[in-house]
């Protein structure tokens, strides 16, 4: 009887099981800076943005390397910032919605998931979410709502259509200065430990990567595992790996 409850002790104390974090870095595909993102860990999943100078090639290059690969899908934001190419609107119809995500895979091989640039007007909305989940059932995916809005709908529309999805949990680098970066590290940490599992958003800025670069032993440290975001899915879908021949569209 001891020995049992020792176990129970043992097994249900904190960090007993090692924290998992996927750290996504989006907004891949426009800068040549944006090439340091390939020098980082392999189990940092990179989400890249369609019909980009730079973004089908790093995203061959960086599955090469054993990186998992997302599509950033621009998506109508409330402040009316410009989206850039492939950016879905409350204007689109179902068909044009669909065939503008359709062509934005076609320009991001390996993307094995999604999750949206900007959004927070077209996330708000049924039908575009609706149609968006038809698609990713489509093809397969997965998609992480940015959470660009408190009132997204993507989860709802998710769950009618069996859409695996996620939620940004954490900003890491809105502010880039070397004091807000290691505050929102230790929050990572922190929240990890607290959760259990943890998705963090950040960005291909110089600040951010040598920042990474230095900091990421601190998970092991900490107990924390460090995973694409896939392995934060159900096993199925963590295991899918799409053929290349459907994939690749290399110029």
């Amino acid at each position: 009887m001891r020995l049992l409850l020792l176990l129970a002790v043992l097994f249900t104390t904190p960090h007993s099981f090692a924290a998992q974090v996927s750290i996504i870095i989006d907004d891949i595909g426009y800068r040549q800076t944006d090439e340091a993102v390939l020098a980082l860990p392999s189990n940092i999943t990179l989400s890249v943005l369609p019909h980009t100078p730079l973004g089908e090639r790093l995203a061959a290059i960086a599955h090469d390397k054993g990186h998992e690969i997302m599509l950033h899908l621009p998506m109508q934001a409330l402040n009316g910032k410009e989206m850039g190419p492939g950016g879905l609107t409350n204007q689109m119809g179902e068909q044009s919605l669909k065939q503008a995500i359709e062509d934005a895979f076609k320009s991001v091989p390996y993307a094995k998931g999604v999750n949206n640039h900007m959004g927070s007007l077209l996330t708000q909305l049924d039908d575009p979410m609706t149609w968006l989940m038809e698609s990713l059932k489509q093809q397969d995916n997965y998609f992480v709502d940015s959470m660009t809005t408190r009132y997204s709908k993507a989860s709802a529309a998710a769950n009618k259509q069996g859409i695996p999805l996620l939620k940004r949990q954490l900003f890491l680098d809105n502010d880039v200065s070397p004091q807000a970066l290691e505050r929102q590290f230790n929050q990572l940490i922190q929240k990890a430990h607290k959760e259990g599992q943890l998705i963090v958003i950040a960005h291909p800025y110089p600040e951010t990567i040598s920042f990474l670069k230095a900091n990421l032993p601190r998970l092991t440290e900490e107990g924390i595992t460090l995973v694409n975001t896939s392995r934060l899915l159900p096993y199925r879908l963590a295991q899918k790996e799409p053929a290349a021949s459907d994939k690749v569209h290399l110029r």
